[in-house]
């Protein structure tokens, strides 16, 4: 009878499964089915799901594009409606035969009432978490009613700012923008805080369901997570634990819980275990010898393994689910180092690791609008650039599951910031538990990718109270309110957020904040990892990224407009192209302050530009050049230094920031510049006192044998001095290989009309670099003398350039067009030949007609 009884209970099982959720019978209610409007009317317009409030108006014709001109202003009106978003569904009969019907929203944004068949089922107050519900007894045979009531996160958070006797800093929330004055509300809402406006970013509030939602039918059990613990990994041994957990409505005996390579079929291990009704949480252990390890982009091959677990009852399979991870191990060095100040730096299978890599932003404000197929090109473009990092950001979203795929796969180490940003929050109560929440769902849904290497508690909000003067100001206007705040602070960092971790995560490392120096203080530059912006915000010039020192650069910038044709799209009335007017300031959100700076610095250290699209190229080159300085200069201080995080790789709109790929995934001169100096070897210079300093850096694990040329050009192009000599690359550090007296190397020649050039050549590598003596401002670069020849490839064509004189940062670009060259923004050595190819569907003739070349010359 017992055996009858479990063959029975085994089918049972078996009838409701269909991946992706183990044991379940997914039933997805995304689409275009949808329809919405305000709460407050009658009227209602189609809608799409996943999708938000913006991007469904537009779609309607009810708004214009607020990326565009001014209409951002138009549209601030949104936030302060409540909307509804209905649909009806007819739900298979074998969804409707599951003992369990789930209702599952990934995603909420952000305070939302759920109703089914008019009934009221669930209430969402956060946008990053996982909302399920049990809606067994509320689903019928037939058609269904699901509604969706956004509440407007400004009426619902005004109260709280107003009860309060004193205000937590938001220092980006635009409030003024979006008409509710000083009333900084973003900290109150679990809700991405770049929405409320950044120094980068509008401010544009959304609501709507913007990640999918569907219902899972499960009956009998279902697995609801899986988590591959690595224990210990070695090249000679991984040791693992697959913590599996097993929801089952009643006590199931006998069941086989196995777990395989799903490559090879072959069983790592496999037991017999008895499901008691509720959760089950089964650890079953194995190793597997001489794993194939997952390294990181530029040291190996990102290895992936899926490993299957299954649960079955005699010969049939009930339950199975895949989980794909790397075997790699990660560490973490915050010891002191010889001065007694704590290191910071990663170690990636015993190897320490220089991480090459960027500051994530979302790609837009309207999230549901970023394809995959963005998500591959953004991510591709940080790899083409020789990263090896990318550091998610706090003041945006736990990202998409294709995401840290995508980096699973293309070996970037993810920093994963909890999101929060350059605030105080008030981590109490309910606000608190609900962050706990948050921190919960996330981790547990990320913490097998490979990719993932550190948590951290979010980004300056601890530098902001300490070393921005908030805990200061706060104290003068009442102690008793600095302390509330600053307990507060300790609570979210040093309390809930490591609990979350120890609980659900426990091999991972926790890092309290970026930049982070110590409890109680802010960052100091010494210790741990640094923010540094001497260079922009205090008018510091390039040279000075050569005389900073940190363990660990997880930021540094400086800022540019994106090129021509990108602003034409936001811009096209040429009237509007002057700094100051009113489309360009308003795409410009470090106003009048941020545009002081770039022509401060243009002027200071190139030229002031005679028009409008000479600023934008000047303006790129700038950065790319101070990008290009402050990563060499961390580069040469290896071990000291192990990290140079730029900010920022993307931006989430048209806008001029610190980004070095436009909102179109165009690339500034700074991703060009950026790819050359995060090659794995490179060759760089310094310049101390009288005399030149010549360093190769490596990331490699083996050192190697080359050949060093050094030459010394003037800028009509003439050979004023030359040294060659071998060298010895030594592996994953920086070294001098060579030094020289500037003074008999210049002779006669003037400083300010001469150019060096480096040259390392290596069995693997070639690098080039070129460096001066003064500042470019200085440098009296003559006029350019360019020749080249267009000749059809495959899909585009190649470009071959020549000059007879030194040229410096040749651009090309098509008018009207976003064609990506190869490469771009180089210097022209004299007679010699540099060649690049682009893809555009233009003939010859047009090709020729409409290709431009800009030089500093």
């Amino acid at each position: 009878m017992e055996k009858r009884n479990l063959l029975k209970l085994c089918l049972m099982l078996c009838l409701c499964v269909t991946q992706p959720a183990a044991g379940a019978m997914r039933y997805s209610l995304s689409g275009s089915g949808w329809k919405f409007g305000q709460a407050r009317l009658d009227s209602r317009y189609p809608a799409t799901v996943p999708g938000v409030v913006h991007t469904d108006l537009m779609a309607n014709g009810i708004i214009a594009d607020p990326y565009h001109g001014l209409n951002e202003r138009n549209v601030q009106w949104i936030d302060k409606e409540d909307w509804v978003y209905e649909t009806s569904f007819t739900p298979s009969d074998s969804l409707l035969r599951c003992d369990n019907i789930e209702l599952v929203f990934e995603g909420l944004d952000t305070y939302a009432d759920v109703f089914l068949n008019e009934e009221k089922i669930m209430a969402a107050d956060n946008m990053f978490r996982i909302w399920r519900t049990d809606v067994r007894h509320y689903i019928k045979k037939g058609v269904n009613t699901l509604k969706v009531l956004f509440h407007s996160p400004i009426k619902i958070d005004m109260p709280k700012w107003e009860s309060l006797p004193y205000q937590y800093r938001a220092s980006n929330d635009q409030s003024e923008n979006g008409g509710v004055f000083d009333r900084k509300l973003s900290v109150f809402a679990r809700k991405a805080g770049y929405h409320y406006g950044w120094d980068w970013g509008p401010r544009l509030v959304t609501s709507g369901i913007w990640r999918d939602v569907y219902l899972d039918g499960w009956s009998d059990a279902c697995i609801r997570n899986v988590h591959v613990r690595q224990l210990e990994v070695t090249k000679k041994k991984a040791v693992i634990s697959n913590v599996v957990e097993i929801e089952a409505s009643a006590e199931i005996k006998n069941a086989v819980i196995s777990v395989k390579d799903k490559s090879s079929g072959r069983i790592l291990t496999s037991g017999r275990h008895t499901l008691s009704k509720g959760l089950n949480k089964i650890a079953l252990d194995f190793s597997i010898r001489n794993p194939r390890l997952w390294w990181c982009n530029g040291l190996g091959k990102p290895e992936l393994y899926t490993f299957t677990t299954t649960v079955s009852c005699g010969d049939s399979v009930a339950l199975s689910h895949d989980e794909r991870v790397g075997l790699r191990s990660v560490r973490i060095v915050t010891d002191p180092d010889a001065e007694g100040h704590m290191q910071f730096y990663f170690v990636l299978n015993g190897v320490p690791v220089f991480a090459k890599g960027t500051n994530y932003i979302p790609q837009d404000n309207f999230l549901p609008s970023v394809t995959d197929e963005r998500y591959a090109r953004t991510l591709h473009d940080a790899t083409a650039a020789n990263m090896n990092m990318i550091r998610i950001w706090g003041g945006g979203i736990y990202e998409n599951d294709v995401f840290y795929d995508l980096c699973d796969e293309l070996g970037l180490m993810v920093w994963q910031d909890f999101m929060f940003a350059c605030s105080m929050y008030p981590a109490t109560g309910k606000w608190l538990e609900n962050m706990k929440s948050e921190a919960r769902d996330n981790i547990r849904r990320l913490r097998n990718h490979p990719s993932v290497v550190i948590w951290c508690g979010g980004n300056e909000c601890l530098d902001a109270w300490y070393n921005w003067g908030w805990k200061g100001k706060q104290e003068k206007v009442n102690p008793e309110h600095a302390q509330e705040i600053e307990e507060q602070m300790n609570r979210q960092y040093f309390e809930a957020l490591p609990e979350m971790m120890a609980e659900h995560d426990p091999d991972s490392f926790y890092w309290p904040s970026s930049p982070f120096s110590g409890k109680g203080k802010g960052s100091d530059g010494l210790n741990g990892d640094r923010h540094y912006y001497g260079v922009w915000q205090r008018k510091h010039p390039v040279a000075q990224y050569n005389q900073e020192k940190s363990h660990f650069f997880s930021e540094y910038g400086v800022q540019s407009f994106p090129e021509y044709s990108t602003v034409l799209r936001f811009a096209p009335d040429t009237t509007q192209h002057r700094l100051e007017s009113d489309v360009m300031m308003w795409h410009q959100r470090g106003g009048n302050h941020a545009n002081g700076l770039i022509a401060w610095y243009l002027e200071n250290e190139y030229r002031k530009p005679a028009n409008f699209r000479e600023m934008l190229y000047l303006n790129q080159v700038f950065q790319g050049d101070a990008m290009r300085t402050a990563i060499e200069a961390h580069r040469r201080n290896m071990p000291y230094c192990m990290g140079s995080l730029l900010w920022q790789h993307d931006d989430c709109w048209p806008v001029a920031s610190w980004s070095t790929r436009d909102y179109y995934g165009k690339w500034k001169a700074a991703h060009y510049m950026v790819r050359r100096a995060f090659e794995n070897v490179i060759v760089s210079s310094e310049i101390t006192s009288d005399s030149i300093h010549v360093y190769t850096v490596s990331d490699l694990v083996k050192g190697q044998s080359g050949n060093l040329s050094i030459t010394l050009y003037s800028l009509d192009g003439n050979k004023l001095w030359e040294r060659e000599t071998a060298v010895t690359v030594p592996a994953n550090t920086s070294a001098i290989v060579w030094s020289g007296n500037l003074k008999s190397i210049l002779g006669d020649a003037e400083r300010d009309k001469v150019v060096f050039n480096l040259h390392l050549s290596t069995k693997d590598y070639t690098h080039e670099g070129n460096f001066y003596l003064c500042r470019q401002s200085e440098i009296k670069f003559p006029k350019a003398d360019v020749s080249y020849e267009v000749t059809p490839v495959v899909d585009g064509y190649s470009i071959a350039l020549r000059s007879t004189n030194f040229v410096r940062a040749l651009c090309l670009s098509v008018d009207g067009g976003d064609e990506h060259f190869d490469d771009n923004y180089f210097d022209l050595i004299p007679g010699k030949s540099k060649t690049c190819t682009v893809k555009t569907t233009l003939s010859p003739d047009e090709f020729k007609s409409k290709l431009n070349i800009t030089t500093c010359n």
